[in-house]
């Protein structure tokens, strides 16, 4: 297996709205990034990988973009951007950007031209289509529900949007599309960033001539995914974008990559064949709500990371996540926010932090923050969570019964403002309201308070960046589960040359009883981190873990 810095790498995701607000608008700005840079810095972290500040009209907070190379007035200037690349690199960090290349906003310059007439050069930049006995071309849904088609009424055609309907897709098959695209790439390339996140590229290829899907419960618009994610044809496209663009750079590239099996892997992330350093995929993401009673289906979590480990080691690398901007609070749904919430939090960070590949931390995860629950709709930003709440409605659901989904899944329970103290708006901006609602409980969560008490969430995290950094056996070494059926308990360890390092979480509220595998038993053993008081002389061939409990040692 090769080594590469971004393996070596801990990236922190920086959600600009919510992050810090330099101006008092109540908006997060880069020049708030710049300001807390010394703060990622001692927390550990190398990479930041920031969501997109560009141009944008704001339907999807920045997945719209309207000018690839323009700063959104809002976030500040491109003399901004360059100050912020300039400070990381003085910190020997690195800058990874969100590239949104699967659809632009509808007001890009492209897709204004491209719906002015059928005839205009641009009008193939988008896909566009006749409708069908006068309705849409197909059945498709868009993932923000509705249909994911969008009547021009000026030239009486259809323009596919697989978001929202103000994010045109972008027609791939035109290679003055990519040509454009693949100039853009290497234009904020050759400014000096370290690569990219490259959002919703599964989606890029289209099932050819549009045919409906299937649509077992007669809805009027079906899930569309099969209609144009992961098709075939798009490893064509991935490969001429590889070619164009980041094989000239000593970059990172992770792909946003939904509905890729491990088997697939091999194109999409080899060190041979694969078009990205690393994807994220989201096998993982909704098992908590499959087990029983709702909670954590343990053995498919097993199962699913388990299979990526084996999978990938020694041919790929994994992207290590559990949160980002389009997911809910990993403790709120995975751990216990209640009664356990420093606990879970540390528990939950082991599990996934010392698997192999590269982790990311989503901001404020290092300080345990949680869903919330707002009562008004009204008080949601998230396109997506607003086209749900109108679609139930119409459906015939009640408030209370749509909010509770809300409440567990909305996008805006990681979108929050990051608590940075319990002082005014929670140290987040000086001046007016904040953009979204406060979570109420950052009197009690916040970066200030973390930093201060020597068993927070936050410092356990620093530790966890710092065992991993002084230990190749958890960066390169094999993953190999142990005690796979176990109800409670999801154990592995990592395995370089002679070195071994047990991980153990007990993942619920219960107490758990641990029995060592024989082949690792009678092993001299050295406590490295855990989140309850241990006495690390005693034996380890059998415990009893406390609800939550992790600890991680290494074996002789």
């Amino acid at each position: 297996m090769s080594q590469a810095w971004w393996k070596e790498a801990v990236v922190y995701q920086i959600y600009p709205r919510s992050f810090k607000d330099s101006n008092g608008d109540g908006i997060g700005d880069i020049q708030g990034v710049i300001s807390k840079l010394d703060y990622l810095q001692d927390l550990g972290v190398n990479v930041i990988w920031i969501c997109p500040i560009y141009s944008s009209p704001n339907d999807d907070n920045g997945y719209d973009i309207s000018d690839f190379t323009a700063i959104m007035s809002e976030y500040g200037t491109m003399a901004d951007f360059d100050k912020l690349l300039s400070e990381l690199h003085k910190r020997d960090m690195k800058l990874i950007m969100d590239l949104v290349i699967n659809h632009t906003s509808d007001e890009h310059p492209w897709f204004i031209e491209s719906k002015s007439s059928k005839d205009n050069p641009y009008r193939d930049y988008y896909i566009w289509h006749p409708g069908k006995g006068g309705q849409e071309p197909n059945n498709w849904a868009s993932i923000f529900e509705g249909s994911a088609w969008e009547l021009d009424r000026q030239t009486k055609e259809y323009y596919m949007h697989v978001f929202s309907r103000k994010q045109p897709d972008l027609n791939w098959e035109n290679p003055n599309v990519r040509n454009d695209l693949y100039n853009m790439i290497n234009w904020w390339l050759d400014k000096g960033i370290d690569g990219f996140r490259i959002d919703a590229i599964s989606h890029i290829k289209k099932v050819p001539e549009f045919p409906d899907v299937h649509n077992p419960l007669n809805k009027r618009y079906a899930s569309s995914l099969d209609g144009h994610r992961n098709r075939e044809g798009i490893q064509v496209f991935l490969e001429e974008l590889k070619r164009e663009t980041f094989d000239h750079y000593d970059i990172m590239t992770v792909g946003e990559a939904n509905g890729v099996t491990v088997e697939e892997a091999d194109d999409w992330v080899g060190e041979v064949n694969g078009k990205f350093n690393m994807i994220f995929q989201f096998e993982h993401n909704d098992l908590w709500q499959k087990g029983k009673d709702k909670s954590l289906d343990i053995h498919e979590l097993k199962s699913v990371f388990t299979r990526w480990q084996n999978g990938l080691h020694g041919s790929g690398w994994n992207a290590l996540f559990l949160e980002n901007h389009d997911l809910p609070r990993s403790v709120s749904v995975w751990g216990n926010d209640k009664e356990y919430h420093n606990q879970s939090c540390k528990c939950l960070a082991t599990l996934y932090f010392l698997m192999q590949g590269t982790p990311f931390i989503y901001q404020g995860q290092e300080i345990g923050m949680t869903n919330v629950q707002f009562e008004s709709i009204e008080d949601y930003d998230d396109v997506a969570i607003k086209n749900l709440y109108q679609h139930e409605v119409e459906e015939g659901k009640s408030h209370q019964e749509i909010m509770e989904v809300i409440w567990k899944s909305g996008r805006d329970n990681s979108r929050t403002p990051m608590q940075w103290s319990a002082g005014k708006n929670a140290g987040f901006t000086e001046g007016s309201d904040p953009w979204l609602k406060l979570n109420p409980n950052y009197k009690v969560i916040n970066v200030e308070e973390s930093i201060t008490e020597s068993q927070s969430i936050y410092h356990f995290y620093k530790n966890l960046i710092s065992l991993r950094k002084s230990n190749p056996v958890l960066i390169y070494g094999k993953y190999n589960l142990i005690l796979p059926e176990h109800e409670q308990i999801y154990a592995y360890t990592r395995n370089l040359h002679d070195d071994i390092i047990l991980i153990i979480t007990n993942l619920f509220a219960e107490e758990a009883e641990f029995q060592l595998p024989e082949e690792l038993k009678n092993k001299s053993h050295k406590l490295l981190i855990t989140n309850y008081e241990v006495n690390d002389s005693e034996t380890i061939n059998q415990l009893t873990l406390k609800p939550y409990e992790a600890r991680v040692y290494k074996l002789y």
